[in-house]
């Protein structure tokens, strides 16, 4: 590396999280404020919400086949 370069790298910096976790990790800047961390998030803490897309799904398909009914009996009319 280039002398003067890069900036001074801290081996021993904190990255502290909104919950309150706090990480030693290795960085440019002596103290780094995250507002969610594998602690908190809800992927690693198994409080996930999954969304049920299947009745948006459903209804999109009877509209569909409604309009495919009104129209065919236009035709014959």
């Amino acid at each position: 590396m280039k002398k003067d370069l890069h900036g001074e790298y801290f081996a021993d910096a904190v990255a502290t999280c909104a919950c309150g976790a706090k990480y030693v990790v290795g960085s440019t800047k002596k103290e780094i404020e995250v507002e969610i961390c594998s602690k908190c998030h809800p992927f690693y803490t198994g409080q996930e919400k999954v969304l049920d897309t299947a009745g948006r799904v459903d209804r999109f398909k009877k509209k569909i086949a409604k309009a495919a009914e009104v129209k065919a009996k236009t035709k014959k009319a």
